[in-house]
């Protein structure tokens, strides 16, 4: 009697609290934003990895919003801030002569703003020379229009522009009499850039022999330039960069990175041979580990590979202009890419990668990459891979076609 009297009761209370429960979590969908699913980076670093930086579209430039707008239905992924970010860009150049630049060119530098870099690097290659018929009016038309196209914008936003100069821009390649062939585009190179008004803005601490060879530093982490516009670096050039690394004011920074065009090892189709690569690519990647150079960015093979040998990291850079390959001894497509690199001077590893097929926008995971390369004068392991690592199969691949010395870790 007692139970039936109360029942009614008992049943409101159950009603009651279900409807607060139902309209709370009503209310709550209401305002809840809906996040758009991010295309996740590469798992490379330790350092634990929040929600991405969201920048607002009604910040950006019109072009920039336009191509962030039409980046797909995930969004355009903007990776966590480091306490620097380099955006690194390279080998921007068309065919012989030209003064245009592919349409990814300009993409590249209208997405400018949405990552925010503190900093912009160029692995060479900026103009399309390397041809002994260009004029000196060819050749000047070709940096007016570089300027137009890169240098004039970065200068606009106060962004600091560190580069290296690529075989295109003014090769050092020597003649049989031991004179530089391109000495007309070396000439006008260094007239360009020694002129105040295309100041690229970065804080020299030694420009030795600006363009070719110089350094600069920002927020501890100490750039060092080197001309690898061919394979040869001459002795003289080399003792400076030794003396330059083992300067009390390198040695203090947090980190060294080098920066140069050809790089140590060859990765890419047509571009795997002599010539291509820096020489003696085992004894320059000592000499930089032994001065505990972080990392040593390249272009020039036209392809991304995110790669490491003994202590050195080698980021290979894509590339924004005319060309692009194929990776060796993989079924890779040939991309266009950019990189914005984070450095977090706590992470064990430094430096985090986020790199972009230029045309679809969405990034490039370390797994869609070759574990490993042998190319002909060298392993070259991906970032995230070690040689205890690899399979017998992998590591068997590469003793038979190039010896125990070459595949050493």
């Amino acid at each position: 009697m007692r139970f039936r009297l109360f029942f009614p009761q008992i049943f409101f209370g159950i009603a009651l609290v279900l409807c607060l429960s139902f309209g709370l979590h009503a209310c709550q969908s209401v305002k809840s934003p809906q996040v758009p699913v991010a295309v996740q980076p590469p798992e490379e670093t330790t350092v634990p990895q929040t929600q991405p930086q969201i920048v607002s579209q009604s910040s950006l430039p019109p072009e920039t919003a336009a191509i962030v707008k039409n980046a797909g239905a995930d969004g355009l992924f903007n990776p966590n801030r480091g306490d620097v970010r380099l955006l690194v860009i390279s080998d921007l150049n068309s065919a012989y002569g030209s003064t245009d630049y592919d349409p990814e060119v300009d993409k590249g530098m209208a997405l400018i703003p949405f990552w925010q870099p503190d900093l912009v690097l160029c692995g060479g290659d900026m103009v399309a020379g390397q041809k002994s018929t260009l004029s000196e009016k060819q050749i000047r038309a070709m940096w007016a229009a570089f300027d137009d196209h890169i240098t004039a914008p970065l200068r606009r936003a106060k962004l600091p522009f560190g580069f290296t100069i690529g075989n295109h821009d003014a090769s050092s390649s020597l003649g049989a009499k031991g004179n530089f062939i391109y000495q007309k585009e070396r000439d006008l190179a260094t007239e360009y850039w020694n002129n105040p008004t295309h100041d690229p803005g970065v804080q020299f601490v030694d420009r030795f022999e600006f363009p070719f060879y110089y350094t600069f530093e920002y927020k501890d982490i100490f750039f060092l330039v080197w001309d690898g516009s061919s394979s040869r670096i001459p002795k003289e050039k080399l003792e400076w960069v030794e003396k330059t690394l083992a300067s009390s004011k390198a040695q203090a920074a947090k980190m060294r990175v080098l920066l140069g065009h050809l790089p140590l090892y060859g990765i890419a189709v047509g571009r795997n041979e002599p010539g291509n690569v820096m020489d003696n690519a085992d004894r320059l990647r000592a000499m930089l580990e032994r001065y505990k150079v972080h990392t040593y960015i390249s272009g020039h093979q036209h392809t991304y590979y995110p790669g490491h040998r003994g202590n050195l990291q080698l980021l290979h850079l894509g590339l924004l202009g005319s060309g692009p390959r194929p990776l060796i001894d993989s079924r890779s497509r040939r991309l266009k890419s950019l990189t914005v690199l984070d450095i977090n001077f706590n992470s064990p590893e430094l430096t985090t990668y986020t790199t972009y097929d230029i045309q679809t926008l969405k990034v490039i995971q370390y797994e869609q990459l070759p574990r490993f390369l042998a190319g002909h004068n060298g392993i070259v392991l991906r970032r995230d891979v070690e040689w205890n690592e690899l399979t017998s199969e992998e590591k068997s691949f590469c003793v038979n076609r190039l010896g125990n010395n070459l595949c050493s870790a």
